[in-house]
C-alpha cells in the first residue's frame, strides 16, 4: 500500500456561524454544502464541518471540539496574511518562525480558529 495524499479531515465545531466566518471570510476558504453536509474547499482539499460530536458516523471516537493542530500552505507573503489577519482581529499565537514541512524548511505562523484549534500558516523557504 502507498498512500498519496490527503483528502479531507473532519472539523467539529461549537458555533458554526464563527467557524464558517473564520475559514470562509478570513482564510478564503470556498463553503460547499451538499445533503445537508458542510465542507470548507481551498485547492484540491477540504475540511468537512460536523456542527456536533459524531453528526455522520462512522465518526472518531473521542471527538472534541478544538483538538485539531494542522498546517496550511499559503503562496502569499507571510507578512501580508499575518496584516490580514490582524485586519481581521485574529491573534497571532507565535510566529513568523522557521519550521520544518513535508517537503522542507518553511516558514510559519501560528493562530487559533473560534473553537481553539491551533492552525499554522506556512510558505516553504525558496531554494
Amino acid at each position: 500500500m502507498k498512500i498519496k495524499a490527503l483528502d479531507h479531515l473532519v472539523l467539529t465545531t461549537r458555533d458554526f456561524d464563527r467557524c464558517v466566518w473564520f475559514y470562509r471570510d478570513v482564510l478564503g476558504m470556498e463553503l460547499l454544502c451538499r445533503e445537508g453536509h458542510y465542507a470548507l474547499r481551498f485547492g484540491v482539499q477540504k475540511i468537512n464541518i460536523h456542527r456536533r460530536p459524531a453528526e455522520f458516523l462512522p465518526a472518531a471516537k473521542h471527538i472534541t471540539a478544538g483538538c485539531l493542530d494542522f498546517c496550511l500552505l499559503t503562496e502569499v507573503e507571510l507578512l501580508e496574511v499575518k496584516r490580514q489577519l490582524e485586519e481581521h482581529g485574529i491573534e497571532i499565537e507565535e510566529g513568523i518562525v522557521v519550521r520544518n514541512g513535508a517537503l522542507g524548511m518553511m516558514q510559519s505562523l501560528y493562530i487559533r480558529d473560534p473553537d481553539g484549534n491551533l492552525v499554522e500558516i506556512s510558505s516553504y523557504l525558496k531554494q
